[in-house]
């Protein structure tokens, strides 16, 4: 273990600690087979396995950080009261070996905030698709996100014999752990967008980046792990209805292999406590050409999304961190199509023909095989 480690990476492995918890009182929601189904509002689902994980892990980290900002997708009784073995006070000690990067060493309680999704993909977990759930935890430092977890409760549902689950963690300047990333496929240009939550805009967004597969699947964090494990090349989704718990953490591992996460103008996003909730810029995730793809959005699509709230300054001390596209020059290449086959380097986040991934794997990772499975 560092010796007294950071505030942050307490926080991140009290957060990796509490998603292996929550996932299993997820799992446990289902095996009983009451889901308590509520309508939200139109395509917006909450069950029983939401709001039952969402008290574990809010309820958890304030336990352990008072004074830290929370922030959870779900409307709760905050006088409920949790059950006691919903209460996670560990730490998990992988992520206690690793030192902290520099510039988060000195970071005090009220410059983080924690966005938590309990259970992202709600409308595939109700329809079987659980492969495409996932449980976010996000932290973000001075309204910058800089750590996150993305926790897959059912990955290896197909393989008898291996651990089910896994948890991905990641911060800036340290790295991305928990899963084995590919190169992306050569020759060919492979969107991911939303399977549940699609309409002309989001479809018209996609076909302009000239793809040769689109790939449609449930959750903002399982898009994401597509693009960090080099399944695909780009996350495209021209909506409003994004919102910061579900891009706070993919954004920060993403960017802790050299990708990059911004709105559809080129923004990287605030993750302040006083920041509106929805992500109403839309969001462009890539592994690598941003700008290109930037490029490729239309005017008028761009035009009806907002510009986000900005990240605020961060001395990152030398750290490169990728996002905040520009979207002049991208303009000014409007026609051209991403190049078939971007590879990237992580450690700057620069495009290269034959560049090889840096991240850091842990002990137990397992070798991974994208799945579209319904169960």
């Amino acid at each position: 273990m560092a010796s007294n480690p950071s505030l942050v990476m307490r926080v991140l492995s009290a957060s990796v600690a509490v998603s292996n918890r929550a996932s299993n009182i997820i799992r446990n929601v289902l095996t009983k087979g009451d889901l308590g189904i509520v309508e939200k509002g139109k395509n917006d689902l909450q069950t029983e396995a939401d709001r039952s994980a969402q008290r574990c892990i809010v309820a958890s980290l304030h336990k352990q950080f008072p004074n830290v900002a929370i922030f959870g997708e779900e409307q709760l009784d905050p006088q409920e009261k949790i059950p006691k073995d919903f209460i996670e006070q560990g730490f998990d000690a992988e992520v206690l070996k690793h030192t902290c990067p520099e510039y988060l060493k000195e970071t005090k309680d009220e410059d983080v905030v924690i966005w938590v999704d309990p259970l992202d993909g709600t409308a595939e977990f109700t329809q079987g698709y659980l492969d495409h759930v996932t449980v976010l935890i996000g932290i973000s430092v001075k309204g910058n996100a800089v750590a996150g977890v993305i926790h897959q409760p059912w990955f290896n549902f197909d393989k008898p014999g291996l651990p089910l689950g896994r948890c991905i963690w990641g911060v800036i300047g340290l790295g991305s752990f928990g899963f084995e990333r590919e190169t992306p496929p050569a020759n060919k240009i492979i969107i991911t967008t939303s399977r549940s939550h699609s309409d002309r805009m989001v479809t018209e967004a996609v076909e302009a980046c000239n793809p040769d597969e689109i790939v449609r699947v449930g959750g903002a964090g399982h898009k994401v792990l597509l693009l960090i494990e080099g399944k695909v090349h780009a996350y495209v989704f021209a909506s409003k209805g994004c919102k910061k718990w579900d891009t706070c953490a993919p954004e920060a591992i993403l960017h802790a292999v050299g990708g990059t996460l911004t709105d559809f103008h080129g923004i990287r996003m605030n993750y302040s406590a006083d920041v509106q909730r929805k992500n109403t810029g839309g969001v462009l995730a890539t592994v690598a050409n941003h700008e290109k793809f930037l490029s490729c959005i239309p005017e008028h699509i761009r035009d009806c999304m907002d510009k986000s709230s900005e990240a605020p300054p961060l001395d990152f001390k030398g750290v490169v961190v990728c996002g905040g596209a520009d979207l002049k020059e991208a303009k000014k290449d409007s026609a051209t199509v991403p190049d078939k086959n971007p590879t990237i380097d992580n450690a700057t986040g620069s495009t290269s023909s034959n560049a090889e991934t840096n991240h850091k794997e842990p002990s137990d990772s397992v070798p991974n095989e994208y799945g579209n499975t319904k169960l």
